[in-house]
């Protein structure tokens, strides 16, 4: 039962049904099924059809790159969403490619791979018009490039994911701390040469490419805008109460924001690729991501695809983790589920439940996240 093709037919299956059900919906239902950031893109691939800037569709936050490759839904609506859907299927493949690798049983390489492939919430966020998966395709390209040895491509899939989005920088620390003994004399080698400068290339070639182009319009809002978004809605993050008051008085509210990103990345950017990365890659980068979205200013389901791509690599250190691993499940859903209950009232029924309900909703969330760290790093 349990081969690649299999896995793979019914992965195309499960997006074609969301896929035909959010037309529907669109159509004939409210909410639409549609992601508002789809429009958000396709709106900005408009203007560049048009000779424009993407950034004159506003709250546009990405990389122009995004807004060239959706020109196409100037002709096709939803071409964006088929991409995205294919970028779900190649990151898949991928990783049974580097199962393979890896010396796994076909049975378990399709099980482990299942949990992205076949996985309800990752086909839906896609379907829906989020480029995520997209960017995990990135991910799983520099890895597969990594454990292929090919490092100068493993650096340039890096380069192309940090200018896509910049939270794919912690895993350069990781790869470089990997490839290679520690030895100070000995640091340097050509594998972490090749990764480096693939990294440097494609990442400086691209940005560069922009700048030239869009100037300081891109840097204002593809990096800059980073550092002091204050985004409160849809947000999971304890932050995001901090945030709604900063965003209601600017000028007296402390400018924590800018700076909230240092513990994060001190814990996924440093410490976790100096005590684990020479272990194993692929689960490091899942404890890493794991603890960069708990940590992050700003959560919202989508992220949750950063670390659900790295999951299946992560699968057979839960073997040993016993039943506690079902408790922390169970109080992830429903933490989370508590939070979507409260959003729910505050945004659609117009109950007041910002605080404290919701309050104590996101942190609840985030102690949960907390304790799965600290799970993660203890059964890895």
């Amino acid at each position: 039962m349990w081969s690649p093709a299999t896995v793979l037919v019914l992965a195309v299956v499960l997006r074609a049904g969301f896929f035909a059900w959010g037309l529907y919906q669109d159509a004939n239902m409210l909410p639409k099924f549609t992601d508002v950031d789809y429009m958000v893109f396709t709106d900005a691939a408009q203007f560049v059809y048009s000779g424009l800037s993407p950034y004159f569709r506003e709250t546009y936050r990405y990389t122009p790159l995004l807004s060239w490759l959706l020109v196409p839904t100037v002709w096709l609506f939803c071409f964006g969403k088929i991409l995205f859907m294919l970028g779900d299927l190649v990151a898949g493949y991928l990783m049974l490619q580097i199962f393979r690798r890896q010396h796994i049983s076909s049975r378990d390489a399709c099980i482990f791979s299942s949990l992205w492939l076949l996985n309800p919430m990752v086909a839906v966020i896609s379907t829906r018009g989020s480029s995520e998966g997209l960017l995990g395709a990135m991910i799983i390209y520099m890895l597969w490039a990594v454990y292929e040895k090919r490092y100068w491509h493993a650096g340039c899939g890096a380069g192309l994911a940090i200018h896509f989005k910049i939270y794919p920088i912690i895993y350069v620390p990781t790869i470089i701390w990997a490839l290679g003994p520690l030895h100070p004399l000995k640091f340097i080698n050509r594998a972490r040469l090749q990764f480096a400068l693939g990294t440097l290339v494609s990442f400086a070639g691209l940005t560069g490419l922009m700048y030239a182009i869009y100037g300081s319009d891109y840097l204002q809002h593809s990096w800059l805008h980073h550092l002091t978004r204050i985004d409160h809605r849809h947000n999971f993050s304890p932050y995001a109460t901090v945030l709604y008051y900063a965003s209601a008085d600017p000028a007296s509210a402390p400018r924590f924001e800018s700076w909230a990103f240092v513990p994060q990345l001190f814990l996924s950017g440093v410490l976790l690729p100096l005590v684990f990365a020479r272990r194993d890659i692929a689960k490091t980068m899942f404890v890493q991501t794991f603890a960069f979205v708990a940590f992050n200013k700003v959560c919202t389901s989508q992220y949750f695809l950063w670390y659900l791509v790295l999951l299946p690599f992560y699968v057979p250190s839960l073997k040993k983790a016993g039943v506690i691993k079902y408790v922390f499940a169970a109080l992830w859903v429903g933490a989370q589920g508590m939070w979507l209950h409260y959003g729910f009232q505050l945004e659609f029924l117009g109950v007041s439940t910002f605080y404290p309900q919701l309050f104590a909703a996101t942190l609840l969330f985030f102690i949960v996240n907390i304790w799965g760290t600290c799970l993660l790093i203890r059964w890895f």
